[in-house]
């Protein structure tokens, strides 16, 4: 490689590059561990090493999914493929994603919903993702549940992830929308996902409004609550 190659190279992208195949090693990864998985012993099988196992292999695979989206944003290549999205069925998907998980680790799991034919103009993919971050951080720090909640608030859609942990620190509480409070993505891999959720609602526009979301204590388990609201 000569001097004009080495300062032709875009680092982003040779990032970019590299966390997508990581992603895709880690699909093929998890997808023979489950093969593998079957063929144990039930005895085997349900071990607490699995759990860990899987709990942070979806926590990688979500900042993977975080930091390529991330570069997408930086470049405006990130599409949005909003669509007419029944709740119920986002939420009860992202419960079933994580169900080994939580009950590996004995943490109950419950969602409601306003009413049953709740709708909403979403990019589903997206939102998901956000979603799951956000579970998965909850997995981490809750004792015993976890439970969804979608409602219809001054015409949006309010979802709403709660936990009985300790909640969020002081210095996280509040709402973050892009241009307004960002979230410290030098703090954890917390921040990188609050920064991530927080562009992707923003993302999500109608008649002026974008999408935003909110962190708050004491609610209705008594711990942490995430809040996404979509316009």
């Amino acid at each position: 490689m000569n001097d004009n190659d080495q300062e032709g190279l875009d680092f982003s992208t040779v990032l970019a590059s590299t966390v997508h195949d990581m992603k895709n090693s880690l699909t093929l990864m998890m997808q023979s561990w489950a093969q593998w998985i079957e063929r144990l012993p039930p005895e085997l099988a349900q071990s607490g090493e699995r759990g860990v196992i899987e709990y942070e292999s979806l926590r990688l695979n979500g900042m993977l999914m975080q930091m390529l989206g991330l570069y997408k944003l930086q470049l405006n290549a990130l599409p949005l493929r909003p669509d007419w999205v029944e709740v119920d069925d986002l939420l009860q998907a992202q419960l079933a994603r994580h169900s080994e998980i939580l009950q590996a680790r004995q943490i109950s799991s419950s969602y409601s919903i306003e009413h049953d034919e709740l709708l909403h103009f979403m990019d589903e993919e997206l939102i998901s993702s956000v979603i799951a971050n956000v579970i998965n951080n909850s997995i981490r720090y809750t004792r015993t549940a976890i439970h969804l909640h979608a409602a219809q608030e001054d015409g949006q859609l309010m979802i709403l992830v709660s936990d009985d942990g300790q909640g969020y620190p002081a210095d996280m509480l509040g709402r973050y929308n892009t241009g307004a409070r960002d979230a410290d993505v030098t703090q954890s891999s917390t921040g990188l996902g609050l920064y991530f959720g927080q562009c992707i609602a923003r993302l999500h526009q109608r008649n002026g409004r974008h999408g935003y979301i909110e962190l708050s204590n004491g609610g209705q388990l008594g711990g942490g609550e995430f809040r996404l609201y979509l316009p």
